[in-house]
């Protein structure tokens, strides 16, 4: 991914490009991130040239963008606090236990248990958790997204070479050339639907390497209400943190 470093700010992009594009377009979505559609002709410099003049708006797109939905405040991991996993909201109970030399974390019965040295302070407490969650989630999305990619593939025809949850800053979801997915972990925290969104979103780049107009028609014969969803996203997105 293209970046441009604006003042102390890395601004990251994606470029398409397009037969009948006489200029460029940039487009700027919490889901896509920052999206320049440009016209074959262009040079890399021509770009870059174009970013710097443009730079201003776009980061204040980007904070526009940001203030959709008010990030929540970070989480403090403390008893009775909610996390959210596929939409649904489960309490977390903290227990200080002697003997203990990390943080535990469990799921069991519909709540988060953590066991937590008894001695251990604040700061080194929620650094401990908050890698914790961040694992589960991982883990337990990972087993969610294999389930639903089955049957996504079957109905779209594709076969990705490979799909991983990792850490992404601002992307939900990323296709790569050689057929490589990767989805932001954060999505696991959303509804169903908006994880099944966010895959199809993907898959469909396996057939379309853009947002042309048989992308979005590809996509919505798999999901016909994926305006809404991705309407959703927009909105919630920043909701979806623990940071």
């Amino acid at each position: 991914m293209p970046t441009f470093q604006y003042g102390t700010t890395a601004i990251e992009y994606d470029i398409e490009y397009a037969d009948d594009k006489k200029d460029v377009s940039i487009i700027v979505e919490w889901m896509e991130g920052i999206r320049l559609i440009a016209p074959k002709s262009i040079t890399d410099e021509q770009i870059k040239e174009i970013v710097r003049k443009k730079a201003p708006t776009i980061l204040q797109k980007l904070k526009e963008v940001n203030e959709i939905t008010e990030p929540p405040l970070p989480k403090e991991f403390i008893s009775g606090e909610k996390f959210t996993y596929l939409g649904r909201n489960y309490r977390l109970k903290v227990y200080r236990q002697e003997g203990l030399e990390k943080a535990q974390l469990a799921f069991v019965r519909g709540k988060f248990i953590a066991n937590v040295p008894r001695g251990i302070d604040e700061s080194r407490k929620r650094q401990q958790l908050l890698k914790l969650f961040k694992t589960w989630y991982l883990e337990h999305g990972k087993a969610k997204v294999q389930s639903r990619l089955k049957l996504y593939c079957a109905k779209m025809g594709v076969t990705p070479n490979d799909v991983q949850l990792k850490e992404q800053r601002m992307r939900w979801g990323t296709c790569t050339s050689e057929g490589n997915i990767y989805l932001n972990w954060r999505i696991i925290m959303s509804p169903m639907s908006i994880v099944d969104y966010v895959l199809v979103h993907e898959l469909a780049h396996l057939k379309y390497m853009n947002h042309s107009n048989e992308y979005w028609n590809f996509v919505g014969s798999i999901l016909p209400d994926y305006a809404q969803r991705k309407e959703w996203l927009r909105i919630n997105g920043p909701t979806l943190t623990l940071e």
